[in-house]
């Protein structure tokens, strides 16, 4: 009996950690919803740039487009994998990095490479 109560809680306690990291994702994807609109800045020469986020896809995927010159142009979507947020960016270099976030609070995102086309891990990544 004793085995059999330690069973259940250690169930409870391992699903309450998967339902606290997947609601923990979740609220960063719903984080960066939030960002939904155009924004403004310079890129590194300080030339104006413009970057659009736009939910697609009945709100599962979140887009943003950078408007740039040339390899400036780029894409890059964010989506829930599970429990897990993952962006892929579709580079000006050609290349198509997968990644998943690695830390997120209320002001940033962090995200460490998974895998992706045209790229391994020790590859430069411009963009």
């Amino acid at each position: 009996m004793k085995l059999r109560k330690l069973a259940v809680t250690l169930f409870v306690v391992l699903s309450a950690g998967l339902v606290m990291a997947e609601t923990d994702a979740h609220k960063t994807f719903d984080q960066l919803k939030g960002m939904e609109g155009n924004w403004v800045g310079k890129n590194a020469n300080g030339e104006p740039l413009q970057v659009t986020f736009r939910l697609t896809a009945g709100g599962s995927a979140l887009m943003s487009e950078i408007h740039g010159k040339g390899p400036e142009n780029m894409i890059t979507m964010f989506h829930m994998d599970g429990d897990r947020l993952l962006m892929t960016h579709y580079c000006g270099a050609g290349n198509q990095p997968r990644m998943k976030v690695a830390t997120a609070d209320a002001k940033s995102v962090s995200f460490e490479f998974v895998d992706g086309t045209n790229i391994s891990p020790g590859d430069v990544h411009a963009g």
